[in-house]
């Protein structure tokens, strides 16, 4: 897998997780552990994209 068909695969997981994040907050009583638990994963696939599209120094 080439390193921009990872960074796609990647922004398909953050958009998925930020859908189950609108999800859950509009649910009547939103699980806030469950909330923390999407929350945290899209922040780490965040940071995983912003260090793949970061150019290379050498």
């Amino acid at each position: 897998m080439s390193t921009v068909d990872h960074i796609e695969a990647l922004k398909n997981k953050h958009a998925t997780l930020e859908h189950a994040i609108h999800k859950e907050t509009t649910r009547p009583h939103p699980d806030e552990d469950a909330l923390c638990s999407l929350k945290k994963r899209k922040l780490m696939i965040k940071d995983q994209i912003v260090r793949l599209s970061e150019p290379t120094s050498h």
